[in-house]
C-alpha cells in the first residue's frame, strides 16, 4: 500500500537542504564557512584624520608640552642662561647654522658614517649569528664573548681604535663594528632559538639544509627576533659613533654631531650643546620612523596580527 505522507528525499527540507543531503553536512559546511569569514581579517587603510589623530598628535603634543615646561624653567630663573639657555637660543643656533650652510653637514657627516658602519655591521653580524645559532661548538666558544662584547660600553673601544688605526674614518668604522656586530648576531641567535623545532624538521624533510634551509626556513622564522636586534645593532651603531666622534676629534674627520657637541662644551656654549642633542634625537627617530618602524609593520601583516595599514 503506497504512503501518503511525502517521502524524506522527495523534495527540499525546510531549512534549505537538498533532497537527500544530510543535515549535519550541511551545519558543518556554515560552520565551516563562519571559520573562514573569523580567518579573512578585513584590512583597511586607516583614514588620513584618524593617522593624524593617533599617531602625531600625541608626539606633537608631548614636544609641545617639553617646550612650554622648558620656557617656565627659563622664566623661573632656575639656573643662569649659559646653562639652561631659552629655546629662542637654540632656535638661533639652528637658524644659524641653516644660514651658514653647515647644519645639512654636521647631520650628512653622522649619518653616512652610521649607516655605512651599520650596514658592515649587518653584513658581518648575520652569518655570525647563524654560525653561532647552528653550530654547537661555535656557540660554546663564541657566545659568551658576544655577550660580553654587547654589554662593553661603546666608548671602551674609541682609545685603543686610535691608537691602532689612527684618527681617520677606520677608527669610526671599528667602533661602531665593535658596538653593532654583538647586538645584531644576538637578537639573530635569539630569534633562531625561539623557531618551533616543527618547521626545521618540515623544511629538512622537503630538503631545505644547509644554505637553502637558513634562507627558507630559519631567516624568515626567526624574523621578528632578528629585526629586534637589528634596531639594537643600529641603537648601539649610533651610540658608538657618537662617543667616537666626541673623543676623537681631527680636521681630516670633519664635524658630525659628536664634535659639534663637544665643541658646544669647549666654547661654554649651552645652546650649541642642546643643538646638537637635538638633531642627534632627530635622527634617531627619524632612523626609526622610516625604516624600523614601516620593517615591523610589514611583519607584523605577514604573520596577520596586524588588522589596519
Amino acid at each position: 500500500m503506497a504512503s501518503t505522507d511525502t517521502d524524506a528525499g522527495s523534495g527540499p527540507a525546510k531549512d534549505g537542504t537538498a533532497a537527500g543531503e544530510p543535515r549535519d553536512a550541511h551545519a558543518l559546511a556554515g560552520l565551516e564557512a563562519g571559520l573562514d569569514a573569523l580567518d579573512s581579517v578585513q584590512i583597511r587603510r586607516t583614514p588620513l584624520r584618524e593617522t593624524l589623530v593617533r599617531k602625531v598628535l600625541p608626539p606633537v603634543t608631548a614636544v609641545a608640552l617639553v617646550l612650554v615646561a622648558w620656557q617656565v624653567l627659563v622664566w623661573a630663573q632656575v639656573a643662569p642662561d649659559y646653562k639652561l639657555p631659552a629655546p629662542s637660543a637654540v632656535w638661533d643656533e639652528v637658524r644659524a647654522a641653516w644660514l651658514q650652510g653647515t647644519l645639512l653637514d654636521y647631520i650628512w657627516t653622522s649619518v653616512s658614517r652610521g649607516l655605512l658602519g651599520f650596514l658592515m655591521a649587518l653584513a658581518i653580524g648575520t652569518p655570525l649569528g647563524l654560525l653561532v645559532a647552528r653550530v654547537g661548538f661555535v656557540r660554546a666558544a663564541l657566545g659568551p664573548i658576544l655577550s660580553g662584547l654587547q654589554s662593553l660600553p661603546s666608548v671602551a673601544w674609541v682609545p685603543p681604535a686610535v691608537i691602532w688605526l689612527g684618527l681617520n674614518d677606520s677608527m669610526m668604522y671599528a667602533v661602531i663594528l665593535l658596538g653593532a656586530v654583538p647586538s645584531i648576531a644576538n637578537g639573530l641567535v635569539a630569534g633562531i632559538d625561539q623557531i618551533p623545532p616543527l618547521f626545521l624538521r618540515a623544511g629538512r624533510t622537503l630538503g631545505a639544509t644547509g644554505v637553502r634551509g637558513a634562507w627558507h626556513i630559519v631567516m624568515p622564522a626567526a624574523l621578528p627576533g632578528y629585526l629586534a636586534g637589528l634596531k639594537q645593532g643600529w641603537a648601539f651603531s649610533w651610540r658608538s659613533l657618537m662617543a667616537a666622534e666626541i673623543i676623537a676629534s681631527s680636521p681630516d674627520l670633519g664635524i658630525g654631531l659628536g664634535q659639534l657637541l663637544e665643541n658646544g662644551r669647549n666654547n661654554s656654549s649651552m645652546s650649541q650643546v642642546f643643538l646638537a642633542i637635538f638633531l642627534i634625537l632627530v635622527v634617531g627617530i627619524a632612523v626609526d620612523l622610516l625604516v624600523f618602524s614601516p620593517l615591523e609593520r610589514w611583519v607584523l601583516r605577514g604573520r596577520g596580527l596586524l588588522v589596519t595599514r
